[in-house]
Protein backbone atom coordinates (compact mmCIF):
# COMPACT_ATOMS: atom_id res chain seq x y z
CA UNK A 1 0.00 0.00 0.00
CA UNK A 2 1.09 3.74 -0.83
CA UNK A 3 -0.23 6.85 1.25
CA UNK A 4 -1.49 9.30 -1.36
CA UNK A 5 -3.44 12.53 -1.25
CA UNK A 6 -6.81 13.50 -3.95
CA UNK A 7 -7.36 17.17 -3.80
CA UNK A 8 -10.36 18.66 -5.43
CA UNK A 9 -11.64 22.58 -5.36
CA UNK A 10 -14.95 23.63 -6.03
CA UNK A 11 -16.18 27.68 -6.12
CA UNK A 12 -17.20 27.35 -2.46
CA UNK A 13 -14.82 24.68 -0.65
CA UNK A 14 -12.07 22.12 -1.45
CA UNK A 15 -10.84 18.49 0.27
CA UNK A 16 -8.16 17.10 0.72
CA UNK A 17 -8.57 12.88 1.11
CA UNK A 18 -5.83 11.20 2.27
CA UNK A 19 -5.79 7.48 1.18
CA UNK A 20 -3.88 4.46 1.57
CA UNK A 21 -3.84 2.43 -2.13
CA UNK A 22 -2.38 -0.70 -3.35
CA UNK A 23 0.57 -0.48 -5.48
CA UNK A 24 0.31 -0.08 -9.11
CA UNK A 25 -2.81 1.40 -8.94
CA UNK A 26 -3.60 4.09 -11.76
CA UNK A 27 -4.02 7.40 -10.49
CA UNK A 28 -7.69 7.18 -12.59
CA UNK A 29 -8.58 4.25 -10.23
CA UNK A 30 -7.11 6.37 -7.06
CA UNK A 31 -9.59 8.72 -7.54
CA UNK A 32 -12.36 6.55 -8.23
CA UNK A 33 -11.28 4.70 -5.15
CA UNK A 34 -10.84 7.62 -2.63
CA UNK A 35 -13.95 8.30 -2.02
CA UNK A 36 -14.15 12.10 -3.61
CA UNK A 37 -16.97 11.21 -5.52
CA UNK A 38 -18.90 11.45 -2.03
CA UNK A 39 -18.15 14.75 -1.24
CA UNK A 40 -18.38 16.06 -5.45
CA UNK A 41 -21.44 14.27 -6.53
CA UNK A 42 -21.64 16.33 -9.80
CA UNK A 43 -18.06 15.24 -10.89
CA UNK A 44 -17.55 13.33 -13.91
CA UNK A 45 -14.40 11.31 -12.68
CA UNK A 46 -13.87 9.10 -15.82
CA UNK A 47 -13.42 12.24 -17.79
CA UNK A 48 -11.82 14.82 -15.84
CA UNK A 49 -8.24 16.04 -16.50
CA UNK A 50 -5.79 14.51 -13.47
CA UNK A 51 -2.38 16.02 -12.13
CA UNK A 52 0.33 15.60 -9.68
CA UNK A 53 1.40 19.02 -8.13
CA UNK A 54 0.45 21.03 -10.38
CA UNK A 55 1.09 19.19 -13.90
CA UNK A 56 -1.06 17.69 -16.14
CA UNK A 57 -0.75 14.24 -16.22
CA UNK A 58 -1.73 12.76 -19.72
CA UNK A 59 -1.65 9.12 -19.11
CA UNK A 60 -3.96 9.03 -15.96
CA UNK A 61 -5.49 6.14 -16.86
CA UNK A 62 -1.88 4.33 -17.39
CA UNK A 63 0.54 5.60 -14.56
CA UNK A 64 0.71 4.18 -11.43
CA UNK A 65 0.85 5.66 -7.92
CA UNK A 66 4.10 6.47 -6.44
CA UNK A 67 3.85 7.02 -2.02
CA UNK A 68 3.13 10.88 -1.44
CA UNK A 69 1.41 11.91 -4.68
CA UNK A 70 -0.85 14.45 -4.63
CA UNK A 71 -3.28 13.95 -7.36
CA UNK A 72 -5.35 17.00 -8.27
CA UNK A 73 -8.15 16.66 -10.12
CA UNK A 74 -8.86 20.06 -12.26
CA UNK A 75 -12.12 21.45 -13.31
CA UNK A 76 -12.85 22.57 -16.73
CA UNK A 77 -11.92 25.62 -17.97
CA UNK A 78 -15.34 27.71 -18.19
CA UNK A 79 -14.05 30.47 -20.68
CA UNK A 80 -10.90 30.25 -23.38
CA UNK A 81 -8.32 32.39 -22.08
CA UNK A 82 -6.98 32.67 -25.30
CA UNK A 83 -10.61 34.33 -26.25
CA UNK A 84 -10.75 36.33 -23.44
CA UNK A 85 -7.11 38.13 -23.47
CA UNK A 86 -8.19 39.01 -27.60
CA UNK A 87 -11.60 40.50 -26.30
CA UNK A 88 -9.62 42.74 -23.42
CA UNK A 89 -6.93 43.36 -26.06
CA UNK A 90 -9.86 44.60 -28.68
CA UNK A 91 -11.57 46.81 -25.87
CA UNK A 92 -8.83 48.62 -24.37
CA UNK A 93 -7.61 49.25 -28.84
CA UNK A 94 -11.68 50.58 -29.21
CA UNK A 95 -11.12 53.11 -26.08
CA UNK A 96 -8.26 54.48 -26.69
CA UNK A 97 -9.56 55.39 -30.64
CA UNK A 98 -12.30 56.84 -28.53
CA UNK A 99 -10.30 58.81 -26.34
CA UNK A 100 -7.56 59.92 -29.59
Amino acid sequence: MVDIEVVYADVGRQVLLEVAIPVGTSLRAAVLASGIAEHFPQLALADCPLGIFGKVVPDADVRAVQAGDRIEIYRPLLADPKEIRRLRAAKAAMLKQQNA
